[in-house]
C-alpha cells in the first residue's frame, strides 16, 4: 500500500461525523459573504444595468440621470476601469460591454447609499442600442454554423470498418436541456481598500486564486496587492468556478474609485439572467453492433451550447467526449465536438462538467436501441461493460474495470431485482391505465481536472505552543463537507484528536496559485497536500519525542494526543510534546503541496491519460407512471457507490444522495425556457423563478432510498485510500430517466424504442406515452407510421420526433 493511501492506527478519517459546520447551518449561526455587509461600515450598494435585448451595439449610454437619483453616489461603465475590460481568462468577456450579447446583459453598475438608491439610480440611466440578429437556440446556431472555440476530435480504431462488421446500425439524434444552478445563495462579494491600497476582497467563489487574478488585472494591479477571501458558499455546484470573477471586479472597482466599501449582491432573478447554466447539447450518432449486442463502432457530433463566450466550454465539451463511453467498451470511435455560439447567458461549469451530457448520449442510445435488438435493457448494458485490459476511445486503460460489474451485482441483490419485476410484470397486466418500471444505470467518471496544471494544491498547517492546530488549503467549502474531510486527515497524519484542529477561512494569502474547487478533485488535492504539510511537522515531532522516551524516532508512534515507543515504559502527551518543541526551537509550521501524479494529456491529439482514476456506482430506479397524465413518481432507489475507503461516511453518503436528486432534477423537472420568437422579447428567459422553474422538492423524493458505499474498495495513490464523491453520484440519476421510457413503453406493444425528451417532465412521458400507443416511431428496427413526439429542449414546444433508424 502506498504512503499516501495507507492508514494509521486509529484514524479519524473514516469515521462518520456530522459537517464542521452544521450547527452553524441550523441556528442561522454561519457567515456568508452577504452577512459580512452588516458588520461593515460606509457599504455602498451596486446595482446592475441591464439591457433587455438579445444583441445590439450601444450607440448611446448616458449616466447622468442615475446621478441625480438621491443616494445614487457613481455609476461605473467601462471608461473607469484602469487595467484590462474583461472578466474572463479567455478575454473574451468585458466586464463593462460595448455590445450587449444576451437579453439582461449588464452594461454598467450604479453605487448606491442603499439597494433601493442603485436600483432607482439603475433604471434611470439610459441605453440606446443598434438592435442586431440574435442567436438562441441550439438548431439556430447549427443552421447558421455559428460556432466558437476549440472543435476536438476523438477516434481509435477503424470506425468505418467497424460498421461493415455489424450486425445492426442505427442512427438517432438527441438533444437535450441545460440546467440552472440554483444555490441557495446568490453571487455576491464584497471589496473593501486599505490605507495601503491593497484591495481585499470577500467572494462567494470556488477558485480565489482566479477571482484574484481577474480582480488584479481588471483594476492594473498585480496579485500581492489583491487578498481574496471566500468564508463559505450556500452552494455553488460548479457555478461559482468561472462567474464569480466579474461581480467581484465590479466590487473591487467600485471600492477603488470611491475609497468605500461596496457590496455586489444579485438577486434571484438576476442571478439567473445574468449567469450561466449547465450546456444543453444536441446530438447526432451512428452506432453499430454485432448480433450478440455488443458495440462495434460509434460515430456522434457533440454540440454545446455556449453561450455569447467561452468560459470553460472547451474542457466541458472535452470532458463530454471522454465520457460518451461511460462504462462500456467501445473499440472503433469517431466523436467530434463543437460549441455553439449564441446570444444567452455564458454556460460554465456545472457538477459533472460535461460529463454527465457525454454519458447522457450513450445510455440514450443503450434505451433506445435494446427493444430494437430484442434485449434487455439491463443486458444490453452488460454485455458491453469494460473488461480487464481494454483502454478507453483516448488511449486510457481502464483500471479496477471488475468494480463495474461487482458494483452491478450488489445493487442488483441489494435491490430484490429478479422477485421485484416478477412483481411489477404482475402489477402491470392488472392495471391498464397505470404501469410500473425498474431500470437499472452504472456510470464510470474521471477524477482529475482536464488540464494537467490544474492538478495540484497547497496548504499551510500551524502548530501553537499550546498544542492546538490550525490548517489553512486552497479549497473551498459549499457545502459538500470539504473543510470536514481536511480536519479529520490532519488528525489523522498528526494522531491527534479532532477537537485540537480548527480550520481557517480559504485566503489566497495564505495559499497562493490554488485551483478551483472542481472536478471532484478537492478533497484528493487538498487533503494530499495537508497531510504532506502534518506529515513535515509530525517528523520533526517524532524526534523531540524520540530523545524525551530515550529511543529512536522511528520507534515512536502518536496516537490519540499521546506519544508512545515499543518497549518504552514512557508516554509525552501531545501538549507537552509541542511545548517541549518549541523550546528546542523546532519549526511548528509546514507548508504542503501536493501533484497528482502520472497524468498526460495530448489535447490536439486527444489522447492520454488525463485521470487519476475512475469512479463506480450503479443504481436501480422503480417509477410508476400514469397513463392519462404522464405524472409519476418515484417509488424506490438503490443505489452502490465506490468512494474508495470513505474519509468520512457520513458526508459521501449525503454527497450520493444529493448528486443523485439534483441529476434526477435536471433530467426529468427542470425545463429551461427561453422565448425563441422573433417579438420584442426575443432571448428572454421566461423561467425567473422557482415559480416557473422546478427544483425537486420532498414531493419528489424517493418514497424508498437505500444509499451504500462499496465496501474494501482502497485507492491505491489517492489520500487514505479515498475517493472522489462531489460529481460521480449525478450521472446515477440516469436510472430515473431510463425507468420512465420503460414504463411508457408498457402502454404498446413489445419491441418498441421510446423517444423520451430530457428533461422528461410529465408532459413529454405522456408524448411518450401517445407516440407508443401510435405504434411507436420504430418497431423491430423498421420505421412505422405515428412517429412520438420530441419537446424542443428550447422551446418546449412540441416538434416531430427526431430520426431513428436502422441502416
Amino acid at each position: 500500500m502506498s504512503q499516501l493511501s495507507e492508514r494509521p492506527e486509529k484514524p479519524v478519517v473514516g469515521l462518520s461525523m456530522p459537517h464542521e459546520s452544521a450547527n452553524l447551518h441550523v441556528t442561522g449561526a454561519a457567515l456568508y459573504t452577504d452577512d459580512l455587509v452588516h458588520r461593515t461600515k460606509d457599504v455602498l450598494h451596486a446595482y446592475p444595468v441591464q439591457v433587455m435585448k438579445a444583441h445590439g451595439r450601444i450607440t448611446a449610454l448616458r449616466t447622468e440621470p442615475a446621478l441625480a437619483v438621491p443616494g445614487v453616489v457613481r455609476v461605473l461603465t467601462g471608461a473607469d476601469v484602469p487595467g484590462v475590460n474583461d472578466a474572463g481568462m479567455k478575454h473574451d468577456e468585458p466586464v463593462f460591454p460595448d455590445t450587449v450579447m444576451f437579453h439582461g446583459h449588464a452594461v454598467a453598475w450604479v453605487l448606491g447609499e442603499t439597494v433601493e438608491a442603485a436600483r432607482l439610480g439603475a433604471a434611470a440611466v439610459e441605453v440606446e442600442l443598434d438592435e442586431e440578429p440574435s442567436v438562441i437556440t441550439l438548431r439556430e446556431a447549427i443552421e447558421t454554423e455559428s460556432f466558437h472555440g476549440a472543435r476536438p476530435m476523438m477516434v481509435t480504431g477503424d470506425v468505418d470498418a467497424g460498421f461493415e462488421d455489424s450486425a445492426h446500425v442505427f442512427t438517432g439524434e438527441f438533444q437535450f436541456s441545460d440546467q440552472e444552478h440554483f444555490y441557495l445563495e446568490t453571487h455576491a462579494a464584497l471589496a473593501l481598500l486599505d490605507e495601503n491600497g491593497q484591495m481585499f476582497v470577500q467572494s462567494s467563489t470556488q477558485h480565489p486564486s482566479e477571482t484574484q487574478e481577474i480582480v488584479a488585472h481588471v483594476l492594473g494591479l498585480h496579485s500581492h496587492e489583491v487578498t481574496v477571501q471566500c468564508l463559505r458558499m450556500g452552494g455553488g455546484f460548479g457555478g461559482k468556478e468561472m462567474q464569480p470573477h466579474g461581480f467581484a471586479a465590479v466590487a473591487a472597482l467600485g471600492a477603488k474609485l470611491t475609497g468605500r466599501p461596496v457590496r455586489v449582491r444579485l438577486n434571484r432573478t438576476q442571478d439567473l439572467t445574468m449567469s450561466g447554466k449547465r450546456h444543453g447539447f444536441h446530438a447526432t450518432w451512428k452506432i453499430g453492433f454485432d448480433a450478440e449486442g455488443r458495440i462495434q463502432a460509434l460515430d456522434a457530433t457533440l454540440t454545446a451550447d455556449g453561450g455569447w463566450s467561452l468560459d470553460l466550454s472547451e474542457p466541458v465539451v472535452a470532458r463530454a467526449l471522454c465520457h460518451i463511453d461511460n462504462t462500456y467498451w467501445i473499440p472503433n470511435a469517431r466523436i467530434a465536438g463543437r460549441i455553439a455560439k449564441t446570444n444567452k447567458v455564458s454556460n460554465t461549469a456545472f457538477r459533472g462538467f460535461g460529463g454527465p451530457q457525454g454519458m447522457l448520449v450513450i445510455e440514450d442510445i443503450m434505451g433506445r436501441c435494446a427493444p430494437l435488438l430484442g434485449l434487455d435493457p439491463m443486458e444490453l448494458r452488460e454485455r458491453n461493460f469494460y473488461r480487464q485490459g481494454q483502454s478507453t476511445p483516448y488511449g486510457q486503460p481502464v483500471p479496477h474495470p471488475e468494480r463495474i460489474s461487482v458494483i452491478w451485482q450488489q445493487v442488483r441483490d441489494d435491490a430484490a431485482l429478479a422477485e421485484r419485476r416478477r412483481e411489477i410484470a404482475a402489477f402491470n397486466a392488472a392495471h391498464p391505465n397505470t404501469k410500473r418500471a425498474l431500470a437499472m444505470t452504472g456510470i464510470k467518471f474521471g477524477i482529475s481536472f482536464n488540464l494537467t496544471a490544474f492538478n495540484q494544491a497547497g496548504a499551510l498547517v500551524l502548530v501553537y505552543k499550546d498544542g492546538s492546530v490550525l490548517i489553512n488549503h486552497g479549497g473551498t467549502e459549499m457545502g459538500q463537507g470539504l473543510h470536514t474531510k481536511m480536519l479529520q486527515v490532519a488528525a489523522t497524519t498528526l494522531g491527534i484528536p479532532l477537537h485540537k484542529v480548527r480550520l481557517a477561512p480559504t485566503r489566497t494569502d495564505k495559499v497562493p496559485n490554488t485551483s478551483a474547487t472542481a472536478a471532484s478533485a478537492g478533497a484528493d488535492l487538498n487533503g494530499a497536500a495537508v497531510k504532506n504539510a502534518c506529515e513535515q511537522i509530525r517528523e520533526r515531532l517524532l524526534q523531540v519525542a524520540g530523545t524525551q522516551l530515550g529511543t529512536n524516532a522511528s520507534d515512536v508512534r502518536i496516537v490519540e494526543g499521546v506519544a508512545r515507543a515499543l518497549g518504552v515504559d514512557k508516554e509525552l502527551a501531545w501538549d507537552d510534546l509541542v511545548r517541549t518543541a518549541y523550546f528546542q526551537r523546532v519549526q511548528l509550521s509546514a507548508a504542503g503541496f501536493y501533484r497528482t501524479e502520472g497524468l498526460h494529456w495530448d489535447a490536439k491529439a486527444f489522447h492520454g491519460s488525463p485521470f487519476k482514476y475512475f469512479s463506480y456506482g450503479a443504481a436501480a430506479t422503480e417509477v410508476e407512471v400514469d397513463g392519462f397524465t404522464g405524472a409519476y413518481r418515484i417509488r424506490r432507489v438503490d443505489i452502490v457507490h465506490d468512494v474508495g475507503d470513505s474519509l468520512s461516511p457520513m458526508i459521501d453518503i449525503g454527497q450520493v444522495e444529493g448528486g443523485f436528486v439534483q441529476g434526477a432534477g435536471w433530467l426529468t423537472l427542470e425545463d429551461m425556457r427561453w422565448d425563441s420568437g422573433d417579438g420584442p422579447n426575443r432571448g428572454r428567459l421566461l423561467t425567473q423563478a422557482a415559480s416557473t422553474y422546478k427544483l425537486p422538492s420532498f414531493s419528489e423524493m424517493p418514497e424508498e432510498f437505500n444509499v451504500r458505499l462499496m465496501e474494501n474498495a482502497t485507492e491505491e495513490g489517492a489520500v487514505y485510500g479515498s475517493k472522489a464523491v462531489g460529481e460521480p453520484p449525478l450521472m446515477l440519476a440516469f436510472s430515473v430517466r431510463e425507468a420512465l421510457r420503460q414504463a411508457a413503453a408498457e402502454f404498446g406493444p413489445a419491441g418498441i424504442s421510446v423517444e423520451l425528451a430530457s428533461p422528461a417532465t410529465p408532459e413529454a412521458v405522456y408524448w411518450a406515452i401517445e407516440g407508443v400507443r401510435k405504434g411507436g416511431a420504430l418497431r423491430d428496427g423498421r420505421a412505422t407510421e405515428g412517429g412520438g413526439a420530441l419537446a424542443d429542449a428550447d422551446t418546449g414546444v412540441a416538434a416531430d420526433a427526431s430520426a431513428l433508424s436502422n441502416v
